[in-house]
């Protein structure tokens, strides 16, 4: 067994390219920042002012927006490398951090691929071949169709013989795109289709294999770190059970009821699998793990993971610093028995989109951005800044947001509350579902299993609506936070600024419409000197005392204080509070009128995008809910819905067109 690097001994490299975006090409900048090491980034059109570019030494510009012709132009980065003088490439995660092309085309020009050999990425790149690999290995399967035939009718034989429910998953990718769990024989072809056409966009490779659906699975997996020297080691578990659509949405580590024993075979089949390909550098194996104790081998992953900062926590190592010593030569910085568990981790990523919409992407300028301060229990990984934006060529993660503590409990306390820290204006997050998700009595009571998000759908939606306190808390808002009011609180010796509504006789209220979700209701305000009066609709009027002062609104309602941030965005009112946020959209109902009806007899499209298929015949007479088209955004098919009971009049949009953000798709006539 080699001895640990000394970790005062600086990898070898004197300039690294980094061939990614967003947060991951943030980490790994600051963390070669850290040793020493002069970094360069690489930027499409969409990028140009990225935050990842103002923080390298130097950037170079390699194409348009799209990421087929910047991101994925294994050429174009290379030969940014060899003009910037790069030793290496970091890959970071996505994009060409597992193609075996590219690491090989990397080592032809002497240049440092940083990740595994590109025959270990080829091994596990095809799951099919992986599957078999694992197999001589010893490591266990679960029972599938992993060969080469795609003919639809003979996978949906072979389904038909494993037995319902089944998962079609593409060969070629992760993440979650090209998979798709079918419970009948009947659904099982427009299923096929769906992932293939989605494994096609996503991986290039329309390819995929048919496994049993193992019921009430939770998905665990292992971190592997393998050096050039021979030594494997695994840096204990991580559970990514909570999912949404087969994505991951939260991650923890260590696994909640893991006992000695089971980590420990886990651990070993991981270090099986990475020896059986040879590997060096950062992997991950991934299980599936059933109810009774078994668990099966689902894929690996020759790349850095989304979620590896709860294993940098819970063993306080840095895994791309591990890395970047690996890739020079280095043998592993500690071995098996050094390395350990400490305190609990969890990890949340925090997504432009919106919950509420069947978490469509939401693409805008991030016109206020605060996320919880760092600290020794709270970390932020980001790629963004107020400012910047969200654009449709990109995932449209804004932050990863990941808490320490000694237990579980407390770190789901600090995440609940790093959820509520953040203030988000100019895009729709998932803030909110995150939160709610953290409250169910099944993660709360570590209940884990992949269908979680599904079991506590009833609880999530609930969640949507707010409290009675809030209505008449954001109408004092829309009232305080206007113009006026604000010049109101600067001068308020001059008549001519007073907003309390004096008349002869009487005050005269501000009437405010506001809505959130489907509710809608009517307030009137009435300034006075220590605070407001409100009334909503016909209830009885609430006297509620407070201030406003730079945004910030604190108010007695019902006997508790109450104070909430106050951020304006056009029609939309945002309140942040120590339960989070909430968003309301302001109506004009004058304006409203003169507007008319003309935009309610449409479908638009929320993102652009490429119209995969249309769903239902012209004349078609459909109920609220029905899918009436397929969307592929952002590498994703979203399917869009009638937005109401009524008839599709007809498309604007056929099979394979672009379309625009906003552009009609569907005529609708409601009713």
């Amino acid at each position: 067994m080699n001895e640990p690097a000394a970790m005062n001994t600086a990898p070898t490299f004197r300039k690294i390219l980094i061939a990614n975006r967003g947060e991951i090409a943030c980490r790994v900048i600051a963390t070669c920042r850290r040793l020493g090491i002069a970094t360069v980034a690489v930027y499409s059109d969409a990028d140009r002012n990225a935050r990842h570019v103002r923080l390298a030494d130097e950037a170079i510009h390699i194409g348009p927006a799209a990421a087929r012709d910047s991101y994925l132009r294994a050429d174009v980065i290379l030969d940014a490398a060899r003009r910037s003088g790069a030793q290496a490439i970091h890959p970071g995660y996505g994009f060409l951090s597992e193609n075996a092309e590219f690491a090989d085309a990397c080592a032809a020009a002497g240049i440092t691929f940083i990740g595994p050999p590109a025959s270990a990425i080829r091994a596990m790149g095809d799951k099919s071949a992986a599957k078999a690999l694992m197999a001589d290995a010893g490591v266990p399967l679960t029972p599938g169709y992993h060969g080469h035939q795609q003919d639809p009718g003979f996978l949906r034989g072979q389904a038909d013989a494993i037995g319902y429910p089944v998962l079609i998953k593409a060969s070629a990718g992760g993440g979650g795109k090209g998979m798709r769990k079918v419970e009948r024989s009947e659904d099982f072809i427009d299923a096929l289709a769906s992932c293939q056409r989605e494994a096609s966009a996503a991986f290039g490779n329309p390819h995929v294999l048919v496994e049993k659906y193992i019921e009430r699975p939770r998905h665990i997996e292992i971190q592997v770190f393998g050096d050039s020297h021979g030594d494997v080691v695994y840096l204990f578990e991580r559970d990514c059970s909570v999912q949404r659509r087969h994505q991951k949405v939260l991650e923890e580590a260590p696994a909640p009821g893991m006992t000695e024993a089971r980590r420990a075979a886990m651990g070993k089949a991981a270090v099986d699998a990475a020896r059986a390909v040879g590997y060096v550098g950062a992997g991950t194996v991934e299980f599936i793990a059933g109810p009774d104790g078994g668990f099966w081998f689902m894929e690996m992953n020759t790349r850095l993971q989304v979620e590896h900062p709860v294993t940098e926590f819970i063993t306080g190592t840095d895994l791309v610093e591990w890395q970047l010593r690996v890739a020079a030569g280095q043998p592993l910085p500690l071995r098996q028995e050094q390395l350990g568990i400490g305190g609990h981790a969890i990890e949340a990523r925090l997504y432009a989109e919106d919950a509420d919409r069947g978490f469509l992407p939401s693409t805008g300028t991030l016109r206020h951005l605060r996320l919880p301060a760092p600290s020794a229990h709270v970390r932020v990984d980001t790629g963004v800044e107020q400012g910047d934006s969200i654009t449709p060529f990109y995932d449209p993660m804004i932050a990863k947001l990941i808490v320490w503590d000694v237990d579980r409990d407390a770190a789901l306390a600090r995440m609940r509350q790093a959820l509520a820290d953040c203030q988000v204006v100019g895009v729709t997050t998932n803030a909110g579902f995150l939160r709610r998700l953290l409250f169910t009595d099944s993660f709360a009571q570590a209940r884990l299993d992949t269908a979680l998000i599904e079991r506590e759908q009833a609880a999530l939606e609930a969640g949507t609506h707010v409290d009675e306190a809030a209505w008449p808390l954001a109408a004092v808002a829309a009232v305080a936070s206007t113009p006026a009011a604000a010049a109101d609180a600067r001068d308020r010796q001059s008549p001519w600024q007073q907003q309390d509504g004096w008349r002869i006789g009487a005050a005269a209220p501000r009437v405010v419409h506001l809505q959130h979700g489907e509710q809608r209701h009517v307030l009137k305000v009435w300034t006075q000197p220590d605070g407001w009066q409100v009334q909503r609709d016909d209830q009885a009027m609430q006297q509620l005392n407070g201030t406003v002062a730079d945004g910030l609104l604190t108010l007695q309602i019902d006997g508790q204080r109450r104070s909430v941030q106050v951020l304006p965005d056009g029609e939309q009112l945002h309140l942040f509070g120590r339960d989070g946020q909430r968003r309301f959209t302001l109506h004009d109902p004058v304006g409203e009128s003169e507007q008319g009806v003309g935009d309610a007899g449409s479908l638009l499209a929320p993102m652009p995008g490429r119209i995969v298929a249309t769903l239902v015949a012209d004349g078609t007479v459909v109920k609220r809910g029905t899918p009436l088209l397929v969307l592929e955004a952002m590498k994703m098919e979203h399917t869009l819905q009638a937005p109401a009971d009524g008839t599709v009049k007809g498309y604007r949009a056929k099979a394979g067109d672009q379309v625009g953000d906003g552009a009609v798709l569907v005529d609708f006539e409601a009713g």
